[in-house]
């Protein structure tokens, strides 16, 4: 059966619907493809079922890319007022977290219900179970699915990485780039856990669920929030967001204890022995991470009884601040919550999201190569490149 629209994109997730709605609250007719059997799948299980939508405080800085300025006028364009607007005109409760990330009060779902409404408002249809075979471009885009035939003068790619393949990701998105001659920048897993060595495997990992404040660190990246240790390695915000920047086979630094001087008051004429150490550790580092820590890392001829030196406490101040973790690998992109890298920014307008050199075709959302720190700064991007694309169609 052959489908006539002006608009079709591929993809119902975040940046696939904000790009619906905008078109079609232009006139245009949509048709929205999705391959899973219901749309906005990723949106519900995000930010724990909660939906991290958005962050009050989104800056262009919060974003990689091998172009860091490509972000900037979308961004600008379609910014986190402009979706908290929307979330308040369809009344949903919504409460800030820590460092302006935004979370519905009662489920993700209700984001998904917003933009499935907007879409009908706008004559949006959703086609969902398709499984598109085959995209070519003539006088206009030919999208083949089983059956179907969707054609159009504008297709929109919201097809999203390689993030979670028990959700559907795939390259297919990355794929039909290079049909049309665009680029790939590199793609990795981000914003996610990293894997220690069997060393410190050994060393740490029976501390599973243990957390604690930290500064995770990798060249110029710095990152001030919690650490979290798990059977295999390292998750927690600090570590996920540092997971981004970090080079497979290179050392992070992470101060365990940041703004603190643990040993102070042990090198200022106190008692200098490790049960007075420990016990400062203890009140910095969660118990059993503080005791273990120092097992590793505390002179190692020293008795219970023996003092330490003032130099030794300085040596002992200077490894918690920069304690070496080298990570074997991640978790991988099932455990990643984003892919980095995507299709180059430089075959693309910043201002439409539309390719350069095939008038009509977008690319919009996490396939493009442009990354958001976590904390609903990957949401923003989708609503603000999906607005881009819609707005342009």
């Amino acid at each position: 059966m052959k489908h006539k629209f002006d608009v079709v994109v591929l993809g119902a997730g975040a940046a696939g619907l904000m790009c619906a709605i905008e078109a079609g609250k232009r006139g245009r007719r949509v048709a929205v493809l999705e391959r899973a059997e219901r749309a906005g799948k990723k949106i519900l299980i995000s930010g724990g079922g909660r939906c991290n939508f958005t962050n009050i405080y989104c800056q262009p800085e919060h974003f990689l890319s091998a172009n860091p300025h490509f972000a900037k006028s979308a961004l600008a364009r379609y910014t986190p007022a402009d979706f908290i607007a929307l979330v308040e005109k369809h009344r949903i409760p919504y409460h800030e977290k820590t460092l302006g990330q935004l979370f519905c009060d009662r489920s993700g779902n209700e984001i998904t219900h917003i933009l499935e409404a907007e879409c009908r408002a706008a004559g949006v249809k959703i086609y969902l179970n398709v499984r598109v075979q085959e995209v070519q471009r003539t006088d206009e885009f030919s999208v083949r699915a089983a059956g179907d035939e969707f054609r159009a003068p504008a297709l929109g790619v919201a097809t999203g990485g390689l993030s979670i393949p028990k959700m559907g990701a795939s390259s297919f998105g990355y794929d039909l780039a290079r049909q049309f001659g665009l680029k790939i920048q590199k793609t990795r897993p981000a914003l996610v856990p990293l894997l220690f060595g069997a060393g410190d495997r050994d060393q740490y990992c029976d501390l599973a669920g243990v957390s604690t404040e930290v500064v995770a660190s990798f060249g110029e990246q710095r990152f001030r929030e919690s650490m979290l240790i798990t059977h295999r390695g390292l998750s927690g915000p600090a570590i996920l967001q540092i997971s981004s920047y970090w080079n497979k086979g290179k050392p992070l630094q992470i101060d365990l204890a940041p703004g603190r001087d643990v040993t102070a008051a042990l090198r200022d004429g106190g008692v200098r022995n490790i049960v007075a150490a420990r016990a400062a550790f203890q009140g910095v580092l969660p118990k059993r991470f503080a005791t273990r820590w120092l097992e590793l890392h505390a002179p190692a001829d020293k008795t219970i009884k023996d003092t330490w030196s003032k130099q030794e406490l300085e040596e002992l101040e200077r490894r918690v601040h920069e304690w070496i973790v080298v990570p074997t690998d991640t978790e991988g992109y099932g455990k990643a919550e984003v892919t980095a890298g995507g299709v180059d920014t430089d075959g693309l307008s910043s201002k439409t999201m539309e390719v350069s050199k095939v008038r009509g075709l977008f690319f919009i959302g996490e396939v493009v190569d442009v990354t958001g720190h976590l904390g609903g700064f990957n949401f923003q991007w989708a609503w603000a490149s999906g607005a881009a694309a819609g707005r342009s169609v």
